[in-house]
């Protein structure tokens, strides 16, 4: 359970004003039909995560676990660093906006989180944990509070949200992650 929630959190908190919440307003706003959003969104963030934390649990059999603790150690620095500067959508028309709402979600979902944060976060967790099921289910779980909230509030809103602050906070949930994970031997 704690692979779980620590990968939720983790995840959840690495969303915050990340691009692809950014990608789920574009998407509610142009198709507005939710439901097949978030069935694609989760889709594309089970597969994209089953391959991070697969990619996690291979390493994590090379590395001994001392090695493992810093390394997640500095990822959680890295990541820490990485919240403190906004995510930004290209606009770019080529987008695959012709598949209808579902696939179009599926394809830049996966697509958009590609070497993201929560993807990083997810292969970080999977090299911790030996529960691959519980760190993939933990991590799609926290991308969807990240996004479905926002996707259902909507882009009429997001304006008046204090981003910089959301990004300071997560920066610093990071940073106690960092130093909790470097004293927990």
């Amino acid at each position: 359970m704690e692979a779980f929630l620590t990968s939720a959190f983790s995840v959840a908190l690495s969303e915050l004003g990340d691009k692809t919440q950014l990608l789920a307003i574009i998407l509610i706003c142009r198709f507005r039909k939710p439901i097949p959003i978030i069935i694609g969104m989760i889709i594309a963030t089970i597969a994209n995560h089953l391959l991070a934390g697969y990619v996690g649990a291979l390493i994590s059999q090379w590395l001994t676990p001392d090695v493992v603790r810093w390394l997640v150690t500095i990822s959680f620095l890295a990541v820490a660093l990485w919240a403190l500067f906004p995510d930004k959508m290209e606009n770019d028309d080529s987008q695959p906006m012709r598949y209808g709402p579902l696939l179009t979600t599926l394809i830049m979902f996966f697509l958009a989180e590609i070497g993201d944060k929560t993807q990083i976060a997810t292969m970080i967790m999977a090299a911790k944990y030996t529960n691959l099921w519980e760190v993939v289910s933990g991590s799609t779980v926290g991308l969807c509070i990240a996004n479905i909230p926002v996707m259902l509030i909507g882009y009429r809103y997001i304006n008046k949200l204090p981003m910089k602050w959301i990004r300071r906070g997560s920066c610093l949930l990071f940073l106690i992650l960092s130093v909790i994970t470097f004293f927990n031997h």
